[in-house]
């Protein structure tokens, strides 16, 4: 099967054309668990990444002795997107600097994502950086932990709106496109799913993500995470 060297999807399922490039003044670095990086066909980190010419994607679990995380740490302002008590809620403040920042963005699952903020040491001391959220993910092929967990690509949305407030000078239309990619892919999903002649995928159809029900191991799971 031929595969699009730039999203990494089967040729029959390239995004490319749907995604929407967003130049920033930020610099976004995506770390991605190794599982993460193997989920080509819904994997939204990379879809991320092709949409802001000003990002990077590094796998790992320990980030600890990363030669270009360090790097970035050390050239840029840095801060994370992760929740805390301590978080700089950009939803309440306008964020401002005279640096160039880097936000770091997890791309894992939760409790992947806890694994990796553990064993990276220096991450630990990285300003954190999150913001409110009332909006259900759009991820109808998958089931998220909680009603308002987010896809990588939607919470990088998220965060661009917010920083568009005076730090970001973005066009409205890019920031509204930009899960136009992200769109697409879960329509091929779906339409393929609908396909009885298509051999590989779900016959069933899919739910709305909030009828479905979540097993109690991994609700334990993503508290424990959180």
């Amino acid at each position: 099967m031929s595969k699009c060297l730039k999203c990494f999807r089967p040729a029959k399922a390239c995004i490319c054309e749907h995604v929407e490039i967003v130049p920033t003044r930020t610099k976004f670095v995506i770390l991605t668990h190794p599982k993460e990086a193997k989920k080509i066909k819904n994997g939204t980190g990379r879809m991320t990444h092709l949409s802001l010419p000003n990002s990077e994607i590094i796998v790992d679990v320990d980030f600890t002795h990363n030669k270009r995380v360090n790097q970035i740490i050390e050239n840029y302002q840095s801060m994370i997107l992760y929740p805390g008590e301590n978080a700089f809620n950009c939803s309440k403040k306008k964020f401002y600097s005279d640096r160039d920042i880097a936000i770091f963005i997890i791309d894992a699952t939760w409790p992947c994502a806890k694994k990796m903020m553990k064993l990276s040491l220096n991450l630990h001391d990285l300003p954190r950086i999150s913001f409110d959220n009332n909006k259900k993910s759009e991820f109808l092929i998958k089931q998220q932990p909680m009603d308002l967990c987010l896809s990588t690509i939607e919470a990088t949305q998220q965060l661009l709106i917010n920083l568009n407030n005076g730090y970001e000078q973005l066009e409205q239309k890019k920031l509204m496109n930009f899960l136009a990619p992200f769109r697409e892919m879960i329509r091929f999903q779906i339409a393929c799913a609908n396909d009885p002649t298509l051999k590989g995928y779900r016959k069933k159809p899919y739910t709305l993500p909030a009828s479905r029900k979540r097993s109690k191991k991994y609700n334990l799971i993503f508290r424990k995470a959180s």
